[in-house]
């Protein structure tokens, strides 16, 4: 077996060449041993922050103070969180009930239908109600139309690419950015170790009622977004549910593999990238690559 140091040395220089730096961390959910590459490193969350609202949601509608099946309405023209997915496509105007804003929000990662749910419960509030479950580490600031006026959307787009350029070179020694939805200061943020302690906290028992964690296990395992990482832990014989994020140069993904044979690893992968380009497949496929390798070290270990 590879010894850990070894093992992590070498795919950080993968990730270091492949223009990448990322917060990775496994862990197995039955054992509680762990690997990572810098776990504990903040990054802005973008739309990972629709797990937590996810939670807060549903304990909501847990204790009554919300209706799952009240509508909601929504207008073409209407809405204010633009996006390429879910109700900004929306060509007509629609009733949609709370419990399948909540699909639209984390099996789509539609943005508006994540806004019209902090509409009922704002970010604070979420993150009072996380705090009261006792997960830490996950900071919510702002609801999800913020990450859709970055520089990006006010630039014709032959020239998206400078926008990604200052993502890349904006970046303070701290964390702080040039762009506020960038600035760990400003923005949502959390960490490899602070999103497998959330994963954690659902697929094993904790103060997060039963009910409302099943039905976010099942949300996340219906993603629709599976080219980052489900390529590497999605098989016949194992289940991936996961989560997204975007933006810029961030690419995100965090989730849990469950295994036939019984074994669950929580992973969790935060990264940005240093190459100025909107498509980048093979930063996609490496941060799949890396998690996968760290995965198999502890399930072989």
């Amino acid at each position: 077996m590879i010894r850990v140091d070894r093992l992590v040395g070498e795919l950080r220089r993968a990730l270091e060449d492949g223009g990448l730096r990322g917060s990775f961390l496994v862990r197995d959910l039955r054992f509680g041993t762990e690997i990572g590459i810098e776990p504990d490193l903040e990054f802005p969350i973008t739309s990972l922050v629709k797990v937590p609202l996810a939670i807060a949601t549903l304990e909501r509608i847990r204790k009554g103070e919300l209706d799952g099946a009240a509508q909601i309405g929504v207008r073409p023209g209407g809405v204010t969180t633009p996006g390429p997915t879910g109700i900004t496509r929306f060509r007509h105007p629609a009733q949609i009930a709370v419990d399948d804003l909540l699909y639209l929000g984390i099996a789509v990662s539609d943005g508006a239908a994540a806004d019209a749910l902090f509409a009922l419960t704002p970010p604070a509030d979420v993150a009072a109600i996380l705090h009261g479950l006792g997960v830490r580490g996950i900071t919510i600031r702002t609801d999800t139309r913020e990450l859709t006026e970055t520089p990006a959307e006010r630039l014709d787009p032959g020239d998206v690419h400078l926008a990604h350029l200052l993502a890349i070179e904006g970046g303070t020694a701290g964390r702080g950015h040039r762009v506020p939805q960038l600035d760990v200061t400003r923005a949502n943020s959390g960490s490899a170790r602070a999103f497998v302690e959330l994963l954690q906290a659902l697929w094993t028992p904790s103060a997060i009622d039963p009910g409302v964690a099943g039905r976010v296990r099942a949300l996340m395992a219906d993603n629709l977004l599976r080219h980052r990482l489900a390529p590497d832990f999605s098989s016949d014989a194992a289940r991936w549910s996961s989560k997204t994020g975007t933006l810029l140069n961030l690419r995100h993904e965090v989730g849990v593999v469950e295994h036939a044979d019984g074994q669950v690893f929580a992973v969790a992968a935060l990264t940005e990238s240093r190459v100025p380009a909107i498509v980048q497949p093979g930063a996609e496929a490496l941060m799949g690559q890396v998690a996968r390798a760290l995965r198999d070290h502890l399930r072989h270990s």
